[in-house]
Order: C-alpha cells, then structure tokens, then sequence
C-alpha cells in the first residue's frame, strides 16, 4: 500500500507547477488536502485569467471552500511548492486553514521575508517547509532562467 506523506502531496503540488510550467505561468501548484484526500488543487493563472490574484494558493483554497459550501478549511492543510505571498498568507489566514506545508523559500515575496516569523497566522497554524525544496527550487530557478 503507498504510503501517504508530505512529500507524496508535495509531489502531486509540483504536478499543479508543471501545469502551470507548460502555461507559461510562473510554475507554483498547490493542493489542499483533508483526511488523507486530495479536496482541491490550483496553479498559477495569473497570466490566463488576466488576474494578478489567480495565485495557485487562492485557486485551490478557493475551490475547496466551494466544494465543502464553507468559508473555512480548519482541519485542511495547504501544500505550496513555493513559500506563500502576503496576499496567499492572509487568505490562509482567512480561510483558517490548520496546517501550512511548502517546498520552497521565496527570498523575494515570500511572506516570511517580508514579516517577522511566525508570520501573519494564528499560533495554532503549523508550518512546515522544505519538502521537496530542491525540486520546487528547480522548477521556478527553471522557468525564470528560461525567461532571461
């Protein structure tokens, strides 16, 4: 039986980035998850939907509040492939979602950057980071290497 971790969900986030990769999106995915199942996924639209808010964190919080008919996510956690913004971080905030897990730092918008830790969520809200990082690293060092 497959065993189901962090780094599986942070596996099926990088599937999302890879979308969003093949878009010509800035290669970011999420995936929100509740009792081991996967309840919603999104990636980087920005550039689709002409909406410098499409983020892959609002997308996939977004469809799973819609899924559930509710406004928050208390028992889900947020897989990021990349470190969440300010804008991300406050509808995680918003939305109460219990647990944060990302891959990689976002030295330059990333909310931790920007704040002082433990950031702008509640005490009660879980953070882990650096799963999967070098892959997550990867693909965005990737995409604006390509872009240069």
């Amino acid at each position: 039986m497959l065993e189901i971790d962090d780094t599986y969900f942070m596996q099926e986030a990088l599937k999302e980035a890879l979308k969003a990769y093949d878009a010509d999106e800035v290669p970011v995915g999420a995936v929100v998850v509740m009792n081991n199942k996967i309840i919603a996924r999104g990636h980087n639209q920005v550039e689709l939907l002409n909406d410098a808010t499409a983020h892959a964190e609002i997308l996939a919080i977004t469809s799973a509040f819609n899924l559930l008919g509710s406004k928050y996510l208390p028992e889900a956690t947020l897989y990021i492939t990349l470190e969440p913004c300010l804008m991300c971080a406050g509808a995680i905030y918003w939305g109460k979602i219990r647990r944060i897990v990302y891959g990689a730092s976002d030295t330059k918008n990333g909310y931790l950057h920007l704040t002082k830790e433990p950031g702008p969520f509640p005490a009660k809200t879980q953070i882990t980071h650096g799963i999967l990082e070098a892959d997550c690293a990867f693909m965005i060092q990737s995409f604006f290497r390509n872009k240069r």
